[in-house]
């Protein structure tokens, strides 16, 4: 029976949403064999945004029609035969550029609406699928990229991400909501899924239930970047494992219901959350579920980032999983071609992605390591990257992606390399670029967040420009990156990340964070060094 649309009479709906009510989005994935039939031509332009319920943007220009594609990995896991199908689709239609998100999602370019309907063949053939990886709609469920092998989870959620995220595949009853739909579900204590800035997580935690410790869950909701970044609140509740998939649905259908529909930009759950509050958010899921315990104790630690660098022992005795740096996130097709092969020949053929843009080799015996690691694809892409671009973020940039103001995968790339030639720091600094306030590159969480701009100059015109923001981090709770005042110009950003880096190294403390660096001095020491560092580049411009 088809859930009652309670919102249809509401006459402030955004243009959007007013569609979605005339055409759900998953219909898209019906029209797509006769636009591949008949040609980009045959596709009406008010239709061009529909298909995001298929995993597709066209990339920009438009009307060149070119589509991204986003293909979802739940939890990041990839068999090899999942791994080698992306390649080869990757190598016959996407120029071979295979991209790695900050979602554990994979994105192909260069993709023509021809081929779109043999490239869903095959993913489906292998297990893999783009529904839901764009839209109003629940997107790829991040989790643990180690779930199974981690020594550091409470419990392997892999099987719970795969179920929920099934259920929510191609399924018309949550497929209009109103607005995107971030969810993830871990138990790895060192909170490798950025839970505070999902729309829902799902958290590590123990409780004490009938003198029994039970491993669960916490329920985290309300988080989510963008424009308004909100940090999610952590509800009273505890949740054993097999209680997640009741409570999924029952939040989903919330936001479904209750979420709101008049402005888009003013749309995802954090918003609801942020008028309800915790506690008639939780009132409202046991509406739904009936009675849910209490919250127990927290077992999330602290905050890795979702870096895994080197090798470490896996549960499994005498297996390591092996996590190599992809600078900013991105490979050639053959590299993943060859990665997947040498993954098959030394374990198991599995490779894993990680909301770091990095990917992990899981399954090595002990005495296959040192082997393994003598590939010379690991050259390039290697356990032991130099400090910047070690961990540095990039979001897609102006190269294929219609919101953004400003190049940025290759520049983060220029960037971190000019800068591991330039300095050198005894603490790893996280930079993260981003070329619009939508953040697909999470720069509200960098130690040094870069935002594109675009910034009026009177020798060049309108020229690309970044803002510089410091201290963000997900440790204890979470805590947003504040931005420093004044804009650089894209020409000499390499400059003045060096000059700001290297007054951070001189003034720190021996093994200092960054962010701790930030909360020790200030934001006006740090301001004042900028506005220093900025005269002196306009200075010598002149």
């Amino acid at each position: 029976m088809a859930y009652e649309k309670i919102w249809v009479d509401n006459e402030k709906l955004n243009k959007t949403e007013v569609k979605k009510l005339k055409k759900d989005g998953l219909e898209v994935f019906k029209d797509i064999p006769y636009y591949a039939e008949n040609g980009f031509e045959s596709i009406p332009k008010e239709e061009w945004d529909s298909f995001k319920w298929a995993g597709l943007y066209l990339q920009r220009p438009k009307e060149d029609g070119y589509f991204m594609m986003r293909i979802n990995v739940p939890s990041g896991v990839l068999s090899f035969e999942q791994a080698e199908t992306l390649a080869s689709i990757c190598n016959d239609y996407g120029r071979g550029v295979f991209d790695v998100t900050t979602r554990q999602a994979i994105q192909f370019h260069w993709l023509q609406i021809e081929n779109i309907p043999d490239i869903f063949n095959r993913l489906e053939r292998v297990g893999l699928s783009t529904a839901g990886a764009c839209g109003d709609i629940t997107r790829n469920i991040v989790g643990n990229p180690l779930a199974g092998i981690d020594p550091n989870e409470l419990f392997d959620t892999e099987p719970i991400v795969r179920e929920i995220y099934e259920y929510f595949q191609h399924n018309k009853d949550f497929s209009n909501l109103p607005r995107k739909y971030k969810m993830s579900i871990s138990t790895n204590v060192h909170n490798a899924a950025n839970a505070e800035i999902n729309c829902v997580s799902y958290t590590p935690a123990i409780k004490e239930i009938d003198g029994e410790n039970v491993k669960g869950f916490h329920v985290k909701v309300g988080g989510g970047l963008s424009a308004r970044p909100y940090l999610a609140d952590t509800l009273d509740i505890f949740l054993r494992p097999d209680q997640v998939k009741e409570v999924a649905i029952a939040i989903t259908k919330i936001f479904r219901d209750f979420g709101y529909r008049e402005k888009r930009h003013l749309a995802r759950l954090k918003f609801l959350l942020a008028d309800w509050g915790p506690e008639k958010f939780k009132e409202k899921i046991i509406e739904y579920t009936g009675l849910l315990h209490s919250k127990g104790e927290e077992q999330q630690k602290d905050w890795n980032a979702g870096y895994f660098y080197g090798v470490h022992p896996q549960k499994q005795k005498g297996l390591n999983y092996i996590g190599f740096n992809v600078p900013v996130g991105r490979l050639h097709a053959d590299e993943v071609h060859e990665i997947a092969i040498i993954s098959n020949d030394y374990g198991n053929g599995e490779i894993r992605t990680c909301n770091s843009q990095n990917i992990i080799i899981p399954n090595i015996p002990d005495e296959k390591v040192e082997s393994l690691l003598e590939e010379k694809i690991f050259e390039r892409i290697t356990i032991e990257p130099r400090k910047f671009m070690a961990y540095s973020v990039s979001c897609t940039g102006i190269e294929f992606c219609n919101l953004a103001l400003v190049e940025t995968k290759e520049r983060m790339r220029r960037v971190a390399e000019y800068l591991d030639e330039q300095i050198a720091l005894d603490v790893p600094v996280r930079l993260h670029m981003i070329g619009c306030p939508n953040s697909c590159g999470q720069r509200q969480i960098a130690d040094i967040g870069l935002q594109g701009i675009k910034m009026k100059s009177k020798e060049k015109g309108l020229i690309e420009a970044f803002e510089i923001y410091v201290g963000g981090t997900l440790n204890n709770g979470g805590k947003f990156n504040e931005k420093l005042k004044g804009k650089v110009e894209g020409d000499y950003l390499q400059v003045v990340l060096r000059e700001f880096l290297t007054y951070f190294r001189e003034e720190k403390h021996p093994s200092e964070l960054f962010f701790d660096f930030v909360e020790r001095v200030g934001i006006e020491p740090l301001q004042g060094e900028l506005d220093r560092i900025l005269g002196n580049v306009t200075a010598n411009v002149s």
